[in-house]
């Protein structure tokens, strides 16, 4: 037997599937030893404090909303000085409300993309979100019409993610559970703005992504 095919064996059987031997395995069924979900419920205020600090952490910059006025009034804040930002097909046009008249809204859908240097030339992107996960402060967007492409959450400079508190859970295997409803989406996890260090450990940030990340916080619809 080759090292291949002992590593598949021993793969197989710890599946469940057949022993490292190549015989039959003594059980189907795979035990799952970690954490499924964590002691916070979804949404709530310890399970939100947890990922504010977890992002600040990772320096993001972290605002609070108490309306859809008030993410307008967020989102204008931060993009007065933006000349144009790229969206989402179905982004809630109220987060929009309060952008100055010299930004440019620059529509962004599958079925009619902006290309890379387009995206290069755009200042900023505001996106919603699919889930949060407090205790690696993660937020994941799956490429929902509120979302959209990676693609622009990856190129511009400047990210804007408008996370609802219900859509804040504690632990990994939460978010995963409910991601596994559309397997086929595309997904993006993002812990902070793109950074990577050097040998010596030097920090830098902007390299593969956005080198700057505000998340708000707004209320459930």
């Amino acid at each position: 037997m080759s090292a291949r095919d002992d590593v598949l064996a021993r793969v197989r059987a710890a599946l469940g599937g057949a022993t490292a031997t190549g015989g039959p395995a003594a059980s189907g069924t795979v035990a799952r030893a970690y954490r499924e979900h964590g002691d916070l419920a979804p949404g709530s205020p310890e399970a939100v404090d947890v990922l504010v600090d977890r992002l600040v952490d990772y320096r993001a910059h972290v605002h609070v909303a108490a309306s859809a006025a008030e993410v307008a009034t967020i989102v204008g804040d931060l993009l007065a000085d933006a000349t144009s930002v790229v969206v989402p097909p179905q982004l809630d046009a109220a987060w929009l409300g309060a952008l100055g008249a010299g930004t440019a809204v620059v529509p962004d859908a599958r079925d009619d993309p902006r290309t890379p240097d387009e995206l290069d030339r755009v200042d900023a992107v505001v996106t919603a979100a699919r889930v949060a996960i407090a205790d690696t402060g993660t937020i994941v967007l799956d490429g929902e019409p509120d979302q959209g492409r990676r693609a622009i959450t990856l190129v511009p400079d400047l990210h804007v993610c408008v996370v609802r508190t219900d859509q804040v859970v504690e632990a990994v295997p939460e978010a995963v559970r409910l991601l596994a409803a559309h397997p086929e989406r595309p997904q993006t996890w993002i812990s902070g703005p793109s950074a990577t260090s050097d040998i010596e450990l030097s920090r830098v940030e902007g390299v593969h992504g956005p080198r700057t990340l505000h998340v708000i916080l707004a209320p459930p619809r």
